[in-house]
């Protein structure tokens, strides 16, 4: 067992002061949900020396923008973030995706900020036997030329091809979401797209987050022109609590008279981030939906995806999945994939 100091502040303030004492990235943590960190703490792949509870602090309100945009408390949960009813009705893509993550039990305790934070679920990170640049920078990637089933197709790098886990931030780098975090420093605002890092020649580094810095909220545009065509598809190897093989955010604004006025294309589980390309979206602006500009749709969003052996499944796999995801948005947003809101017990 590695001694850890807890602390649990009851002001912001406080929780930054904490974090801005920190004598290295691995020193202080934050922690809300802990679904994933104290995973990583029992494994000893990360060993911090202070906890800085955060669950008091005034971070978990979802309330709407001036201008009908959205904010997401950090500290909400990620099951009240689902089942939020300004969530369901103007952004049905995030809804769904993130009642297709995890389990019930793990939404109620996951936090919208620790989501963001989510790290690797390659094999050989969690292997502390096996070389792993993410884990320690330099030591070599033990996936490359071994298991690569669930890794990266694109924007991979020599030291790591491992994917990012999460569903949530599919669906948040669809809808331009804005991470905003906070530090002693003050506040600044990071554009979704730039949050998360590609591993280049740092795969121990996987977000621009400073180690002070705290998220403190998710901020979504207004999104309603695509809240009626709208699909998040999950390809995984069983239906319930499994990381997905290829996952798919698509939602589409359609003109009146049948052509796409806008379109929002990201696929999750083939990259360190979520992967989108404008390029790709651009092209069905004007089209008609259908399979040809759906086709050419997935083609730009998948140029340049490179198969790392035992994974060469997912290129077409990804390919067919975005063509359907796009089908299945133009007939309309299925509502929340079927997913049954959980009801209050009552006593009798």
């Amino acid at each position: 067992m590695i001694p850890a100091t807890y602390q649990r502040p009851d002001a912001i303030a406080h929780a930054l002061q904490a974090l801005a004492a920190s004598t290295g990235s691995n020193d202080t943590r934050p922690i809300a949900g802990g679904t994933n960190l104290l995973d990583l703490m029992k494994l000893q792949l990360v060993t911090p020396t202070t906890l800085v509870d955060i669950g008091r602090l005034p971070l978990d309100r979802i309330e709407a923008r001036e201008d009908g945009g959205l904010r997401l408390g950090a500290t909400a949960r990620n099951a009240d973030t689902a089942w939020h009813p300004l969530v369901e009705r103007d952004y049905p893509l995030l809804s769904a995706a993130m009642l297709a993550a995890a389990s019930p039990q793990i939404r109620n305790m996951a936090t919208n900020g620790g989501n963001l934070l989510q790290r690797t679920r390659c094999t050989y990170f969690y292997d502390r036997a096996t070389p792993c640049n993410k884990r320690e920078a330099g030591s070599g990637c033990s996936a490359i030329g071994g298991l690569t089933r669930h890794h990266a197709i694109l924007g991979a790098s020599e030291h790591c091809i491992a994917t990012h886990p999460s569903d949530m931030c599919v669906a948040l780098a669809a809808l331009d979401a804005v991470v905003h975090v906070a530090s002693v420093r003050g506040e600044r605002a990071i554009a979704f797209a730039d949050f998360h890092r590609l591993p280049g020649d740092t795969p121990d580094i996987d977000t621009n987050l400073a180690a002070d810095e705290l998220i403190v909220r998710i901020e979504l545009p207004p999104a309603t022109h695509f809240a009626a065509h709208s699909a998040y598809l999950k390809v995984r190897e069983r239906l319930s609590y499994a990381f997905a093989l290829v996952s798919v955010a698509a939602a589409l604004d359609i003109a009146p008279d049948g052509t796409i006025r806008a379109a929002r294309l990201a696929l999750g589980s083939v990259a360190h981030k979520p992967w989108r390309s404008t390029a790709a979206e651009d092209a069905l602006v004007g089209a008609r939906p259908g399979e040809s500009s759906f086709a050419t749709a997935a083609d730009l969003l998948l140029q340049g995806a490179v198969s790392q052996g035992q994974n060469a499944f997912k290129i077409p796999l990804a390919r067919r999945t975005v063509i359907r995801a796009l089908e299945v948005a133009t007939q309309g947003t299925v509502d929340n994939q079927g997913s049954t809101r959980p009801q209050p017990e009552t006593l009798a």
